[in-house]
């Protein structure tokens, strides 16, 4: 029977599902925004490592050849996992994400532990931190909305 209370809860049914889907929308291309601008920030951090290794800013620093052996290795550690994680975020993968949480923790724990070599400043830290947890709320939010 056309026009009947049948047809009323379908169209209200359509609109929920729709609203929905547009709030599933929303999260996830935050999702998106945001792990592209992480992504690009990530670049620039790793061709800055890269800088490091090549010795772009001239004499102010000692070559890096002849730099503490612990130094060498934390900042080519970060050249090529920085990088990858840029990757892998630009493209949106899982993998882009835990590459990325993997580089930005153990910057973390490396520079709580050797601060001589890996200084950050305490506005850094709570930036790596927030988007740590920036990360993490907005990927269980788009997944939430998705269901």
């Amino acid at each position: 029977m056309p026009g009947g209370d049948g047809d009323v809860l379908r169209g209200q049914r359509s609109d929920e599902a729709g609203a929905a889907a547009a709030a599933s929308t929303r999260w996830r291309t935050l999702l998106v925004w945001m792990l592209r601008i992480l992504s690009v920030l990530w670049l620039a951090k790793g061709l800055l490592a890269w800088a490091v290794i090549f010795g772009v800013w001239g004499e102010a620093q000692p070559p890096f050849e002849n730099r503490l052996l612990s130094f060498q290795a934390i900042t080519v550690y970060f050249a090529v996992i920085d990088l990858v994680a840029a990757v892998g975020l630009w493209l949106t993968s899982t993998w882009g994400g835990v590459l990325w949480l993997l580089a930005a923790i153990s910057q973390l724990l490396l520079a709580f532990f050797f601060p001589r070599l890996l200084p950050m400043t305490p506005w850094l830290t709570g930036a790596y931190i927030a988007a740590i947890l920036a990360y993490f709320l907005a990927t269980w939010a788009a997944e939430n909305e998705a269901e």
